[in-house]
C-alpha cells in the first residue's frame, strides 16, 4: 500500500567528538565512550540553528531527483519545534515552496516517531487523503542538555531526515504493532518550557528544569521489557518468522543496548544493523539515517523485508515491517 521511495539526511555542521568530551571531562576516555555506547562524534545544531532550519535541507536534498509539487501532505515530527504554535509543518511548506492545497501537521514523538510517521501516511493513503507525502523526522535535542550533563552528551546528536512515503499499488499491506506507557513519562522530560510549569531562566551551568533529563537505568528496564515481545508480535501479526526479515533496524539508542536487545531475541548479528558511531542517537531522525545508510552501501536490495522498532520517551514503542 505505501513504499518509502526516497530518503535523505542533514547534519548540522558543528561536531563534537570524544576527544571533545575527555577534554572536558578529564576522568572520561574517549575510547571508553566508543567502547560503551558506539559512539565517536555527534553533530551539534548551531545557537541559531532549529528543527526548521535542518529540515529545509534535508528536504531540499529530496526535491533534487523529485518534484515537489507531487506531495500532498506534510508530517513533521518533533519534540524540539520551533514555536508551540505555529505548526512547524506548516512553515516548511512555506519555505520549500509546496502547494498550498496540501495537508501539514506536526505530531510529538521521539524515538518512535519514524514507525508512527509511516503509520499516520498509510493511514492517509488508505483514507485517499493523499499518495505523496513527505515524512520529516527532526530533532535538536542538545538544546537541552546541560553542559554539565557528561552522559547526555555523550548520547544525543542534532539531525533530520526526510523521506517521501507514496501511494503503490503492489507494496505489501503490512500491520504495525504500537504502544504506549505514559507511567514512565519522567524517565525522559524536559519539565519546563511548556505550561504545566511556568518557564524560567535558571543560572548558566545549573542543572534545572529546562534541562533534558533522562534516567538511563529506566529506559533500559523499559527496552528490556517490552521490545522482545514488540519483535515477536510485529512478526506474528504479519504472518513472518526470523528467517523472512532480512534485516532489523531499532532506534539507534546506544550500541551497548542494542547489542543486548539483538541477544535476548536471538537475532543474527548479519541481519541486526547498527549506524550511529558518526552521528549518535540523533532521538527521531535514527532510522531513516540507518536506512538511508544502508540504501547508499547497496545493502538493500528489491523484494527485502525489513523489521523497523522505535521505542523510547513517552514510554512509547511502534514496529512494522518496510518492503524494499
Amino acid at each position: 500500500m505505501i513504499k518509502v521511495s526516497k530518503i535523505e539526511y542533514y547534519l548540522p555542521e558543528s561536531v563534537l567528538t570524544n576527544t571533545d568530551l575527555e577534554k572536558e571531562f578529564p576522568e572520561w576516555s574517549s575510547e571508553r565512550i566508543k567502547e560503551k555506547i558506539g559512539i565517536t562524534q555527534r553533530h551539534i545544531s548551531s545557537e541559531n540553528e532549529t528543527v526548521l532550519d535542518l529540515a529545509i535541507k534535508s528536504s531540499e536534498k529530496l526535491f533534487e531527483n523529485y518534484e515537489r509539487n507531487n506531495i500532498d501532505f506534510i508530517l513533521f515530527c518533533t519534540q524540539s519545534p520551533d514555536y508551540f504554535l505555529p505548526t512547524t509543518a506548516c512553515i516548511l511548506q512555506d519555505k520549500l515552496g509546496l502547494r498550498k492545497n496540501i495537508g501539514a501537521m506536526d505530531f510529538n514523538l521521539g524515538c518512535s516517531g519514524f514507525v508512527y510517521g509511516l503509520a499516520f501516511a498509510k493511514g492517509l493513503v488508505a483514507a485517499g487523503i493523499a499518495q505523496s507525502i513527505l515524512l520529516v523526522t527532526s530533532e535538536t535535542y542538545t538544546k537541552h542538555i546541560n553542559p554539565k550533563d557528561k552522559g547526555n552528551r555523550s548520547i544525543f546528536g542534532d539531525a533530520s531526515a526526510s523521506a517521501i512515503i507514496e501511494k503503490v499499488e503492489n507494496a505489501g499491506d503490512y500491520k504495525f504493532c504500537l504502544g504506549t506507557d505514559g507511567s514512565g513519562a519522567e524517565n525522559l522530560i524536559v519539565k519546563k518550557g511548556a505550561f504545566r510549569t511556568d518557564f524560567e531562566l535558571n543560572p548558566e551551568n545549573e542543572f534545572n528544569p529546562e534541562n533534558l533529563y533522562m534516567n538511563g537505568p529506566e529506559i533500559f528496564n523499559f527496552t528490556i521489557e517490552n521490545i522482545p515481545g514488540l519483535v515477536k508480535e510485529t512478526m506474528e501479526v504479519n504472518g513472518l518468522t526470523m528467517e523472512d526479515i532480512d534485516y532489523f533496524v531499532f532506534h539507534q539508542a546506544n550500541s551497548f543496548m542494542l547489542n543486548y536487545l539483538r541477544k535476548k531475541i536471538r537475532i543474527p548479528a548479519e541481519k541486526f544493523y547498527i549506524d550511529m558511531e558518526k552521528t549518535g542517537n540523533t532521538v527521531s531522525a535514527t532510522i531513516p539515517i540507518a536506512l538511508k545508510n544502508m540504501m547508499d552501501k547497496g545493502l538493500l536490495k528489491e523484494g527485502n523485508k525489513i523489521l523497523l522498532a522505535g521505542f523510547g520517551v513517552g514510554y512509547s514503542w511502534g514496529a512494522t515491517i518496510l518492503e524494499i
